[in-house]
């Protein structure tokens, strides 16, 4: 999981880096993530069935992660790494609302709470960011997406491969921003004409950072719930925002403010799991993950 995290915060170092507009780059992400999944799949004579109702749930679930990946892009261009990253972390609150919903059981006191101490944290962040006003909110957006489609699939994992799923969704996502393309703007379209430092950073970003990570973090949900693996996920502006002061310098340096929010979003999520071990020592808690022998 926590490779899977680190890839993550390798992605946003790549949305910067990669000079084209966020939804092209979204698309060609998702196309050829997709591509290298289905030459997966070919050559490991898997299977690309999947029942019809379950191909219209993943295809949907792809239309929400292309908007979620476009609004994250777009922060980071908006803003810079640190500020999107940041924002994003905001997705343990959403999802402490959107599980009980999915999976019809109580909201935790807890995680109220710790939601409450993730909106302070963003306060501050707020307060001592306002030129990046616009990328805060572009990148709380894409959390809650980013929540939304984890808590799906935390229901899709119980019916069907997490390969499948990953490619379904992939090609979904594919559809999604070409419709958008065609509806709103058809001079966007991809032409396929990148500059051969965009071709490099975008081809790790699809395979790597996307078709391998992907399929990863669906997979480790046989395991972990929902809740669990947003947490982790979590931790991607440590190890993201780390990496962007190494590789980009001054201009991922910010205000103490913002390292103040930030740091009580960070606390949030390693109190979460100082108390949900607690409460499942003492019998409190259930497991609500997937059981591995029920993924088809």
């Amino acid at each position: 999981m926590h490779l899977v995290v680190l890839i993550f915060g390798f992605t946003a170092i790549l949305g910067k880096l990669i000079t084209i507009p966020s939804d092209q780059l979204v698309w060609y992400r998702m196309f050829f993530a997709t591509c290298s999944l289905a030459v997966y799949l070919v050559l490991m004579k898997k299977s690309f069935k999947m029942k019809r109702i379950g191909i219209l749930k993943t295809i949907g679930v792809g239309f929400i992660i292309a908007a979620h990946w476009v609004f994250f892009f777009e922060a980071i261009k908006q803003s810079n790494v640190s500020i999107a990253l940041a924002a994003t972390a905001t997705g343990s609150l959403f999802t402490a609302l959107l599980e009980p919903i999915f999976f019809k059981r109580k909201l935790h006191f807890y995680e109220l709470l710790l939601g409450s101490i993730v909106l302070l944290g963003l306060y501050f962040i707020f307060q001592f960011e306002t030129d990046n006003s616009l990328g805060i909110w572009l990148g709380v957006l894409a959390a809650f997406l980013a929540s939304l489609f984890t808590v799906m699939n935390g229901q899709l994992i119980k019916q069907y491969d997490s390969t499948r799923i990953s490619f379904y969704e992939l090609g979904g996502g594919v559809i999604a921003v070409t419709l958008y393309f065609l509806i709103f703007s058809r001079s966007s379209l991809p032409n396929f004409q990148l500059s051969s430092s965009d071709w490099l950073w975008m081809l790790v970003l699809a395979i790597v950072c996307t078709a391998f990570a992907f399929v990863a973090s669906v997979k480790v949900m046989e395991e972990l719930t929902p809740f669990t693996v947003s947490l982790s996920i979590n931790l991607e502006p440590i190890y993201g925002i780390l990496l962007a002061l190494l590789i980009f310098g001054e201009s991922e340096k910010m205000s103490p403010g913002f390292y103040i929010g930030t740091s009580l979003i960070l606390c949030s999520l390693f109190l979460n799991v100082w108390i949900k071990r607690r409460l499942k020592k003492k019998g409190y808690l259930i497991n609500f993950a997937p059981l591995k022998d029920s993924v088809k």
